[in-house]
C-alpha cells in the first residue's frame, strides 16, 4: 500500500525475500522508494510521457534523503508536465563525448592538416595536459571557469605553454560547436599571458666566431645544415626537409613545395652565391633524395637543437636559438636598406605586418638618404 515516504520509512521498510520492491507515496504520485533484497534502498519516479511508462532512478539511500529527493522529484515533475522527458536527457548527457573523446576526433579529423612540428606540440599537450586535467569532463559541460582555471594552473610555471593549450583548446572546442556538440566556444575571452616577442640578431663579430665553430664541428651534415639556415633565411624543418627535387642549382633557386612550408604555398626563392656553393658541394658528397639525411635509416635530419647548443656554446654566443638566425639574415637585409616587402619575399611572409618587425632596421639606410638629401638643399641654398 502507498504511504508517505519519511526518513522513518526509509529506515525500517523490510527488505523483500528476493529481488525488489517500490513502496509508492501516498501525496505525491509516482514517487517511490525501492528496496532490495540485499538492503540497497533508492529513491525512483514513475511517470508517463508520450504513452510511454518510464521509470527514473533519482538517487541512493544515504547519498539522498527522503526530504531531497521529494524535491527533486517534485521538479522533475514540473519538467515532464512541460514535456520534457528527464530520463531521455539524463541518457543524452550520458551518451554526450567527453573532453577525451573530442581529443581523438580532434586528432582523426583535424590534426593531419597541419604541419609535422604542430603535430608534435598539439599531441604533447594532449597527452600531457588537455586529457589528465579535462578528459572525463563531458564537452557540452565544460565551463569558461574550467579553461581559466587549468589557463592560470598551467601559468603559474610555464606562462607562454599555458597560452598555447588555451588556443589549442579554443580550436578544438569551435570544431566541437562545428560538429554539434555544444552551442558556444568556452574558451573564447581568456585572458593570456601577455608575452613579449624577442628578436635576437647575431652581430658580424658572432657570424665570424660561428662560422669557425661550424668549421670545427664533427658533424658536418649538422653544420651544413645551419649554414643554409643562415645562407637562405629558411625555417629549420624546411631546411631539414629540404629534398634535391625542389632545388635548380642551374637557375639558382629553390622552390619549397607546399608540404613543407608553414603557409602551405609553394615558395620559389633565388639562392646566393654562398648557398649555391654549398648546394654544389653537398651534391658531389650526396646521392640520396635529402640534403641532409639522417646517420641511420631513410629520413632525414630532424633535431639539431643539441647540436646547436655545442656549436653556439664554442662561438661564445648567448641566448640565441636556431630561428634567430633567420631574424639574422632578415636583419641583414633590411640593414642593406632593401625594401620590407622584398624581405617579406624572400622570407615566404603572406602578411606585411610579419615583415613589419623589421621596420626599425631600416632607420639606418634612410638617415643615410635623407643626409643626403639634407646636404644636396644646403649646398643649393648656399651657392
Amino acid at each position: 500500500m502507498a504511504q508517505r515516504i519519511t526518513e522513518t520509512l526509509v529506515k525500517t521498510a523490510p527488505s523483500p525475500h528476493a529481488g525488489s520492491r517500490i513502496i509508492y507515496d501516498s501525496e505525491l504520485k509516482g514517487f517511490g522508494l525501492r528496496v532490495t533484497a540485499s538492503g540497497a534502498r533508492a529513491f525512483v519516479l514513475n511517470y508517463r510521457i508520450s504513452g510511454r511508462e518510464r521509470r527514473l532512478t533519482i538517487g541512493s539511500v544515504p547519498e539522498w534523503s527522503a526530504t531531497a529527493a521529494r524535491k527533486h522529484a517534485e521538479g522533475l515533475k514540473r519538467e515532464i508536465d512541460l514535456g520534457k522527458d528527464p530520463m531521455a536527457a539524463r541518457d543524452d548527457e550520458r551518451a554526450s563525448p567527453t573532453m577525451a573523446d573530442l581529443c581523438s576526433l580532434y586528432q582523426l579529423r583535424h590534426l593531419p592538416r597541419k604541419r609535422a612540428s604542430s603535430q608534435r606540440d598539439d599531441l604533447a599537450a594532449i597527452k600531457t595536459i588537455i586529457k589528465p586535467k579535462l578528459g572525463t569532463t563531458k564537452v557540452s559541460l565544460l565551463t569558461h571557469s574550467d579553461v581559466e582555471a587549468l589557463h592560470r594552473d598551467i601559468s603559474k610555471r610555464a606562462p607562454f605553454r599555458a597560452n598555447r593549450v588555451v588556443a589549442l583548446l579554443s580550436k578544438m572546442l569551435s570544431l566541437a560547436v562545428k560538429w554539434g556538440y555544444r552551442a558556444d566556444n568556452p574558451a573564447k575571452g581568456i585572458e593570456r599571458n601577455p608575452e613579449n616577442q624577442r628578436y635576437r640578431y647575431l652581430t658580424p663579430a658572432e657570424l665570424g666566431r660561428l662560422a669557425t665553430a661550424l668549421e670545427a664541428y664533427a658533424n658536418q651534415n649538422v653544420a651544413d645544415a645551419i649554414r643554409l639556415l643562415l645562407f637562405t633565411g629558411a625555417r629549420r624543418m624546411e631546411v631539414l626537409s629540404a629534398q634535391w627535387e625542389h632545388f635548380d642549382l642551374q637557375a639558382g633557386s629553390w622552390t619549397k613545395p607546399t608540404t613543407n612550408t608553414k603557409q602551405k604555398r609553394e615558395h620559389r626563392v633565388p639562392l646566393s652565391s654562398a648557398a649555391l656553393r654549398l648546394l654544389v658541394e653537398l651534391r658531389c658528397d650526396g646521392s640520396g633524395p635529402y640534403l641532409f639525411p639522417a646517420r641511420t635509416g631513410d629520413g632525414h635530419l630532424t633535431d639539431i637543437k643539441k647540436a646547436w647548443a655545442i656549436i653556439s656554446k664554442s662561438a661564445a654566443i648567448e641566448a640565441c636559438r636556431l630561428h634567430d638566425l633567420r631574424h639574422t639574415y632578415a636583419s641583414y637585409l633590411a640593414s642593406a636598406g632593401y625594401p620590407l616587402h622584398m624581405v617579406g619575399a624572400l622570407l615566404g611572409h603572406t602578411q606585411t605586418q610579419t615583415t613589419q618587425r623589421y621596420a626599425h632596421l631600416l632607420d639606418d639606410p634612410l638617415r643615410q638618404a635623407t643626409e643626403k638629401v639634407g646636404l644636396l638643399i644646403e649646398g643649393k641654398s648656399g651657392g
